[in-house]
């Protein structure tokens, strides 16, 4: 859209958790600001919002000149009741470790909070307070007459819905949005849509009976309220009905949907359904609906967008993603989210790791993310920092079989590595490590899984499997037999683990798995039934912990590859 100003930079002094910081920021399209909880997230944006409340209340009481490079400028004051933006206890909330005083700044003007956009176009802001009273002033500008100044528009979690929501003002709509209670005003919004779409049908009828098929085209490809009705139509098969607000009659806004089937561009209502209040719908909808009644507004060019996927389905989340880069065309929008399924839709560079300041470049750094990487306080990192060693397994069950039969063995090899459950093959795992070691410098990595589906004679005897080699300082082993469990079918300690007879667990063992066990259940090439069966279920079905199994099974006849990844930790431990 011509006229558009996105942000750039944005820089914070003594603002919440932000101490002294400064963002660079991707100037269109979507930045997934991504991180663990108190990251940063929300602070980012609601540290824009107020920038955009400090600009629209100095522009309102001192005129748009009070922005300009070289102007006046004295500050202006506001009660506690007067600051909409976001929520906060009380306004000494907005400050760093709640400090309100003057420490090292030229005046008392503590809290900054600044941007830059465009051709070196920059606007800094300056709060004070005294009193329970906010001072707001511009401290720095290169704003000239004529430039614009980026517009921003910051929409919390979803909340606040009314069954009868009055006819507000601009300002109260503010304050509402500001309180997380953007539910409480939507139906505003979306009359004001209505009415904008209705003056311009009007218009573009200009006395005749119908609009002209050119200019329809125009208005249903372009309108914001013929555009939302489209993608509520497609994707939802619902239809908003607004009911005309007139001022003398009506105390409350109408809004009613209507289900129907959207098929080749035509929505036709289904039969016998009564319409009824928007209210009524699920919260997943009406978040995606706030969403798109701010996004496809023409005076908005940021948009702050803080977790909209908190009611959404994970199909809906990445819906909602895909159909913003396609609906909203070339808005800048900053999206707080913790979603695995939008981390990874998008692209790394689109995603804004608040931790490290940084916008991502490599897909493993996704992974990372996911995980949890970033977060305040996380024991597995907080480990690995000390340790250098990570062991990534199946599943903690896994490793509690692992460590048994090590200490049955009297290797103390595994204390030293933190363990890392990941459902992930070896390759996902390594794009972990390599995120991991972003964080560690020196760190080494094992990963042990599960054979599954590929052949036996894929596995070496040195637990590797045929195109997995093993690269930076990353192992890749993989069991010889399908999985763990398998190298506890020895009958003698399932006999003793679930108090039956050798003969009876043999017997179970050849009728119902067609396993007999015999002098080579050890080794590395043991026969294909015993390297293919369900271990799982075998001890599931026999009733026994693996742990009891592994009490009661003798240290001689613990199998060969037990002793290898042993031996191979230990080895990669010690170098």
């Amino acid at each position: 859209m011509p006229g558009q100003e996105m942000i750039t930079k944005v820089h914070f002094h003594r603002f919440k958790q932000y101490r002294e910081k400064t963002f660079d920021l991707h100037p269109e399209g979507i930045s997934l600001v991504a991180g663990g909880n108190n990251s940063g997230k929300s602070t980012l944006l609601q540290g824009l919002a107020i920038w955009e409340f400090c600009r629209m209340v100095l522009e309102m009481e001192r005129g748009p000149e009070v922005l300009f490079r070289g102007a006046n400028r004295q500050g202006l004051g506001l009660g506690d009741e007067e600051f909409s933006p976001i929520a906060v206890p009380s306004l000494s909330h907005l400050w760093t470790n709640l400090k309100t005083q003057k420490e090292k700044e030229k005046d008392g003007y503590t809290l900054h909070i600044g941007t830059e956009w465009g051709e070196n176009r920059n606007l800094h802001f300056g709060l004070s307070l005294v009193n329970d009273r906010l001072f707001i002033k511009v401290l720095s500008s290169s704003i000239r007459p004529g430039d614009r100044v980026p517009r921003i528009a910051y929409l919390p979690s979803f909340a606040g819905m009314v069954d009868k929501e009055e006819r507000v003002s601009l300002a109260i709509r503010r304050r509402r949005i500001g309180e997380g209670l953007s539910g409480s005003v939507l139906r505003n919004i979306l009359l004001d849509m209505y009415n904008t779409n209705e003056r311009e049908r009007m218009r573009l009828r200009d006395g005749r009976s119908k609009i002209r098929d050119r200019d329809l085209r125009k208005l249903r490809r372009d309108d914001p309220w013929e555009r939302i009705q489209r993608t509520l139509r497609s994707i939802f098969g619902i239809e908003l009905i607004m009911t005309p607000f007139s001022e003398e009659y009506h105390s409350y806004i109408r809004s009613e949907i209507a289900k129907g089937e959207y098929f080749d561009g035509r929505f036709k209502r289904r039969r016998g359904y009564r319409k009824r209040d928007l209210m009524v719908e699920g919260s997943g909808f009406l978040q995606w609906l706030s969403v798109y009644a701010l996004a496809f507004s023409a005076d908005i060019d940021v948009i702050l967008l803080d977790e909209p996927d908190a009611h959404l389905h994970p199909v809906l989340q990445t819906r909602l993603m895909d159909n913003l880069k396609s609906e909203v065309g070339k808005k800048q929008i900053l999206l707080a989210n913790h979603s695995a399924e939008m981390i990874k839709r998008s692209s790394a560079l689109s995603i804004l790791e608040v931790s490290k300041n940084r916008y991502l470049k490599f897909d493993y750094q996704k992974i990372a993310l996911l995980e949890g990487i970033g977060a305040g306080y996380f024991p597995k990192l907080d480990r690995a920092l000390y340790t250098k060693q990570v062991l990534f397994v199946e599943n903690e069950s896994d490793f509690e079989i692992l460590e048994a039969l090590s200490q049955k063995l009297e290797i103390d090899c595994l204390d030293n590595w933190v363990i890392w459950p990941s459902i992930y093959g070896h390759r996902e795992r390594r794009q972990l490590f390599l995120g991991l070691r972003d964080e560690i410098s020196g760190l080494v990595a094992a990963s042990i899984r599960d054979r599954d589906d590929r052949i036996p004679d894929d596995i070496t005897e040195d637990l590797t499997a045929k195109g997995d080699n093993s690269v930076d300082d990353f192992m890749k082993l993989t069991w010889k037999r399908k999985m763990i469990e398998n190298y506890l079918i020895f009958p003698p300690a399932l006999a003793e683990a679930s108090g039956k007879t050798i003969e009876e667990i043999n017997k179970i063992l050849s009728g119902s798995y067609g396993l007999s066990i015999g002098d080579s259940f050890p080794d590395h090439d043991a026969p294909r039934a015993i390297l293919d069966a369900d271990g799982k279920d075998i001890l599931h079905a026999l009733g026994v912990h693996p742990i009891s199994v592994v009490e009661a099974l003798p240290t001689e006849m613990i199998p060969a590859d037990i002793r290898k990844i042993l031996d191979l930790l230990d080895c990669s431990a010690s170098s």
